[in-house]
């Protein structure tokens, strides 16, 4: 895979020209899990200003996932068979996850990002085993994911998932634990390292204190237990009191404001628009500079943020396109949403399974500092399972419904695909819709189009006395289609977004 530098020089002047085609695949790409040929079409020709507000506005606008009935339960509520309650508890992550596969296939910008915050602000399900915890550290990714970023890192560390994944619940003031205190700075708001002290993190450790469980740990939601808190007067960023909780909140982003700025800004720069911000041959770190110079203005609201960096000129520059290599949940959704190949709950636990298999686990993030992403991602364990699981997908929705590939090449070619019997004007729209970029080569390209060409013979392509191929009627043209696919799920560039 070609190391992509960053020589993006725009800036974050508004990005003023009608959206053509490759712009507007972009922007649904990177904001949600891509979009279908007629999604694109609708937003060619529209300003990023007015498609950037619409996405947000209906981001912001989404509920978050309905509470199951299992939301509220603890240990009690399971059966006392440890194999039955073991059971029960893997069908309702099941239920779980099905549902949430299915909010980032619908919801777009705001699970993309609720996905984005679930790799920030990292629990792991196996460590805290809790499904209520579960739905409600889900949720309040979801309610918070375009909100105020203070009151994010306020109400997500109170989340019994966090509390207990971090050792909150063995914060005890008498015998503080620091776990949790060390990565709200280190992980979550100001980056390793970066201006805060071995002796803040002590203190700080002592003002969350007395957020405890006491008795068997399980599916008990946390509450405070003023007998469990430190009393002490604690100094904090060089601030000295008897600090709670929510002082250590606000004295955080008062104290650190320009640095948790930078630090978040620098994050969603690296998701959003491309992984390298170091290098020198763009224009990264004054792009980084503008946003969180935004983000301190709105006293940490995202929105403006990320509504800023999506009209910008820098966002749809040509070199902020297709140098972001996918995820695994990226691999698969973007071709279920790119295709408009019909699917259901069972393709959904599908994706969500095979994402697994090649190293994003739902729910359960390598470790606490998260999936580490980009290249990453197509090293040597997991470039094949990509390939394999990839076809897997073709075959299957081509054994379901072999006609919605002919109905995917003709939403792409039109007119062409009704009478054209040039296999290579019907084969190029199909490449450059799942490619960002297209291939590299004119080589690729003919590979492609010879994959796709397939066993029909040569004069059938050519009219006159044979009969002429064409897309619209000829009977082996849905099977040609998936060949071409299974061909272009193996290039390199397949890899991208």
């Amino acid at each position: 895979m070609e190391y992509f530098i960053n020589c993006n020089s725009s800036t974050l002047a508004p990005y003023t020209t009608p959206l053509d085609e490759l712009r507007a695949a972009h922007l649904y790409r990177r904001l949600g899990f891509s979009a279908s040929v007629q999604t694109i079409n609708a937003a060619v020709g529209q300003t990023a200003d007015a498609l950037v507000d619409t996405l947000m506005d209906q981001a912001l606008a989404t509920p978050p996932i309905a509470p199951p009935t299992w939301a509220d339960w603890t240990n009690a509520d399971y059966p006392a068979d440890d194999d039955l309650a073991g059971q029960m508890r893997r069908a309702q992550r099941e239920e779980f996850a099905t549902a949430y596969g299915n909010a980032m296939l619908d919801n777009n910008l705001r699970d993309r990002l609720s996905f984005f915050w679930h790799n920030h602000f990292v629990t792991e399900i196996d460590i805290y085993n809790c499904n209520s915890f579960l739905y409600y550290y889900i949720e309040n990714l979801q309610r918070n994911a375009l909100g105020n970023f203070r009151t994010f890192v306020s109400e997500i560390g109170l989340t019994s998932a966090m509390l207990y994944y971090l050792d909150g619940v063995r914060n005890r003031g008498n015998n503080p634990n620091e776990n949790y205190a060390r990565e709200l700075y280190e992980l979550f708001t100001l980056g390793e390292g970066n201006n805060y002290t071995e002796d803040d993190i002590i203190e700080t450790a002592k003002a969350i204190s007395g957020y405890t469980n006491d008795g068997e740990e399980g599916c008990t939601q946390v509450t405070f237990d003023p007998e469990d808190f430190n009393t002490e007067n604690k100094t904090i960023f060089g601030q000295t009191g008897n600090w709670n909780y929510d002082d250590v909140i606000n004295i955080l982003f008062t104290e650190r404001a320009n640095d948790i700025a930078w630090f978040i800004c620098k994050k969603l720069y690296e998701f959003f628009v491309h992984p390298d911000s170091d290098d020198d041959a763009g224009n990264a770190q004054a792009i980084i500079n503008g946003m969180a110079a935004t983000f301190t203005a709105n006293n940490f609201e995202i929105a403006p943020v990320l509504r800023q960096l999506f009209k910008s000129q820098h966002f749809f520059d040509e070199d902020a396109i297709g140098v972001i290599i996918k995820s695994p949940f990226d691999l698969y959704m973007h071709l279920v949403k790119e295709t408009g190949f019909t699917y259901d709950d069972s393709t959904v636990i599908n994706i969500v399974d095979a994402a697994g298999l090649i190293g994003q686990t739902m729910f359960d993030p390598f470790d606490v500092a998260g999936w580490q992403r980009d290249r990453q991602w197509i090293n040597t364990n997991f470039i094949i399972g990509r390939w394999l699981t990839s076809e897997v997908f073709l075959e299957r929705f081509f054994q379901d419904n072999p006609e919605q590939f002919r109905d995917f090449a003709l939403a792409l070619t039109g007119n062409d695909g009704l009478t054209s019997n040039n296999p290579d004007v019907i084969a190029r729209p199909i490449i450059d819709k799942l490619l960002p970029k297209g291939l590299l080569t004119d080589g690729e390209y003919e590979k492609a189009l010879i994959a796709f060409r397939s066993d029909v013979d040569e004069t059938y392509y050519e009219g006159g006395a044979t009969p002429s191929w064409t897309l619209a009627v000829w009977p082996t043209a849905p099977s040609q289609v998936y060949l071409l696919l299974r061909h272009l799920s193996r290039e390199p560039e397949f890899q991208l977004k």
